[in-house]
């Protein structure tokens, strides 16, 4: 593809003068993933074409992606969708060529001319189930059914974009570690079970979609997608402003249960009957207090709009449960017996004299600062700043600036010196514990990874090369290339002196792990161990290690490695977990994925003791003591959860901050020491609390 003189810096810049055959003429817009336009084919046919930005044709993911949204839209007749006209999908810029569609999106009508008459609506909602039984009987979920992607053509609606649609019996992840659709259109097991969706979930976004369309806004509004998550999940939708003759439907379509809702042939079959009423039409009041119009439910069953929220129901993966409770009686809703407080009978002596505390050492800065403990201090990292707080009250010691750089993990005391770890930046320092001041400098090379382990400061270059500083005086004492590692990125953990680095083998079929002596970069051993693994702690001799399936991308096994006998045993879990961490105490290795279940393996057992559905959807790293497994999450709160019976003991309240809406991109894993936890929020907030009891948090 001969590419245009690339000038500005919006999307256009990147756009390519042709997609195959057919000469692109205008951008019809522009989302995350690529760019459509106005084409034109040899013989004239006008035509709309995608093409895939630059960044993710170079996915393999993503072009998987791609691939599977070309066979989709093939699959699916040109009746109710836009006709595939030609594809390349292996292209340099992978591209997809559909008859041209004129008319607005809904979306674009709605803003424009604001909510349909009751006519329209009608036909409206009728042609969208025409279009779902279409391309639910072809096998293929759209799953991303909303207003943007609903062409008001002439003859009746078009549904488009089937980006992120799959068949029913496919599991093809999409863009590892996010959630999958448009949340104020998003079913609740989109939510709840993501790896579950079915045809059902494009039935729950016929009845959001009809909502915007009748009122300009969705059932379900909020400007937090946390909230918008949590009404989908858990409350009733609002149907203020819609058509009585429709609400009943659209009420079913928004069942929370899948099987609760009508197939496409079902609703086209109460439209019918619907038709006839519109002369006499009226509409909804406000409402939102529990009398939304519905279908009669079935003699001696109690009314799904006002019974309590099914245990199911209130597993949604969404950091919300306490952002409007705001309260620790919520823990019950969290997992099969989670008990609100632990029995008194559990309760062991708190810190003596300990009583927690809550600090703000950085004044404006954004997001969580990333702690660790070390020199009896805790040491942080934020905003471009390092600083040290006293464990026992929270007050500042010090701090130093460090705003030159960008910090990949929190501070850590290594060689007897506190090691801010540089991910972008040239000056390299390591500073006094005790007072903050820089005890050595020195320039630091362009590298792509950085390690703290056995007192040394592990750098790899770009070229690969390894470079062994010594943490307490900055000097080099040794540099070379590891055998079987390119480009090594090594990990290390508490209480085990290697470091280790792991690469993959070209057909992903195993991996290579090496386990270095960081004070001389000697080669201590290295195996080649079936499956595509990655370290996550080490324990008596030997190292513990997910493995990943090549397919989805998700974790199906804890592995554990003993390099001194050579053995190892592979734990497979009951269920894969979507972008898991873990972490390893002893035999026990506790692994949560994106979703917030969380397993326990016991390692020399063999087996899995228990699972705990924290309603989490993103959590940090967790960490373990002897009674507690903890994890902070997304808006801010702190868990804790019994190690041994896998029931949630406690949690500290939300701390979002004002910017509600934002979401980071990862979590600082709290920090266990001396009997308490020490965590970080999103409002910028340091605290403290007793591990001993969190049932008082």
């Amino acid at each position: 593809m001969a590419p245009q003189g690339n000038t500005g810096t919006g999307a256009e810049a990147e756009l390519p003068e042709y997609a195959g055959h057919y000469r692109l003429e205008s951008c019809l817009g522009s989302g995350g993933m690529g760019v459509v336009h106005v084409a034109r084919s040899t013989s004239g046919m006008k035509l709309a074409v995608k093409v895939v930005h630059t960044e993710f044709a170079k996915d393999p993911e993503f072009r998987g992606r791609f691939r599977q949204e070309v066979a989709a839209a093939r699959k699916v007749s040109g009746a109710f969708t836009a006709s595939v006209v030609d594809a390349d999908p292996d292209a340099e810029r992978p591209w997809m060529a559909t008859l041209f569609i004129p008319g607005p999106t809904l979306s674009d009508e709605v803003k424009r001319n604001g909510p349909m008459a009751p006519d329209q609506l009608r036909r409206l909602m009728a042609g969208l189930a025409e279009a779902l039984r279409d391309i639910h009987r072809v096998g293929v979920v759209h799953r991303d059914l909303k207003p943007s992607n609903v062409l008001l053509a002439e003859d009746g609606p078009k549904v488009i974009d089937f980006g992120i649609s799959r068949p029913k019996d496919s599991e093809l992840r999409t863009e590892t570690g996010k959630l999958i659709g448009t949340p104020p259109f998003m079913a609740p097991e989109q939510f709840r079970r993501p790896r579950e969706v079915g045809p059902a979930a494009d039935i729950f976004a016929l009845g959001s979609v009809m909502v915007h369309a009748a009122t300009g806004r969705g059932p379900f509004d909020s400007d937090s997608p946390y909230v918008v998550a949590y009404q989908v999940v858990h409350d009733e939708p609002d149907l203020t402003g819609v058509p009585a003759n429709l609400a009943p439907l659209i009420v079913r379509c928004l069942a929370k249960e899948p099987e609760d809702r009508p197939t496409p042939d079902e609703l086209m079959r109460e439209l019918r009957s619907v038709a006839a009423s519109y002369d006499t039409q009226a509409f909804i009041p406000a409402q939102r207090t529990g009398d939304v119009p519905g279908p009669p439910e079935p003699k001696g069953q109690p009314s799904r709009l006002g019974r309590r929220p099914s245990r199911r129901t209130l597993f949604a993966a969404v950091a919300v449960v306490l952002i409007l409770a705001g309260v620790l009686a919520s823990v019950q809703w969290l997992g099969a017996g989670a008990d609100a407080t632990a029995k008194s009978g559990d309760k062991p002596t708190p810190t003596a004299g300990f009583t927690g505390w809550t600090a703000n050492p950085v004044s404006g800065a954004e997001g969580p600062a990333q702690c660790s403990y070390g020199a009896g201090r805790l040491i942080c990292a934020q905003s471009g700043t390092v600083f040290a707080l006293d464990p026992s009250d929270g007050s500042l010691r010090w701090r130093h600036s460090v705003a030159e750089s960008r910090l990949s993990k929190p501070p850590a005391v290594e060689g007897g010196l506190v090691q801010p770890m540089v991910e972008e930046g040239r000056r390299l320092e390591a500073l006094d514990p005790a007072s903050g001041t820089a005890r050595w400098r020195r320039t630091l090379p362009d590298h792509h990874g950085m390690q703290l382990a056995g007192g040394m400061l592990l750098l790899t270059l770009l070229d690969g090369t390894v470079t062994g500083v010594d943490a307490a005086t900055g000097d080099t004492k040794w540099n070379l290339r590891v055998p079987g590692q390119p480009a090594p990125t090594f990990v290390s953990f508490d209480g085990d002196p290697l470091a280790y680095a792991t690469h993959l083998s070209p057909d992903a079929s195993s991996t290579r792990v090496t386990a270095v002596d960081p004070t001389t970069g000697a080669v201590r051993w290295d195996a080649r161990l079936e499956g595509n693994l990655t370290p996550v702690g080490a324990h008596g001799g030997s190292v513990v290690l997910l493995s990943t399936d090549n397919l989805y991308g998700d974790t199906d096994a804890v592995v554990r490695y003993t390099p001194a006998t050579g053995a190892s045993r592979r734990v497979k879990l009951p269920v894969a977990r979507a972008d898991a961490q873990a972490t390893v105490r002893g035999d026990m290795v506790f692994v949560l994925a994106m979703s917030g279940s969380l397993d326990a393996v016991d390692m020399t057992a063999g087996k899995r003791l228990w699972n705990l559905e924290t309603s989490v959807s993103r959590g940090s790293v967790p960490v373990a003591d002897d009674r507690h497994v903890y994890v902070t999450t997304a808006d801010g709160r702190l868990l804790a959860v019994d190690a041994d019976k896998g029931r949630l003991v406690g949690q500290t309240p939300a701390r979002l901050g004002s910017n509600s809406g934002t979401v980071a991109g990862s979590l600082p894993r709290p920090t266990v020491a001396d009997g308490r936890v020490y965590a970080t929020a999103p409002d910028g907030t340091v605290f403290a609390v007793d591990a001993r009891e969190p049932s008082r948090w």
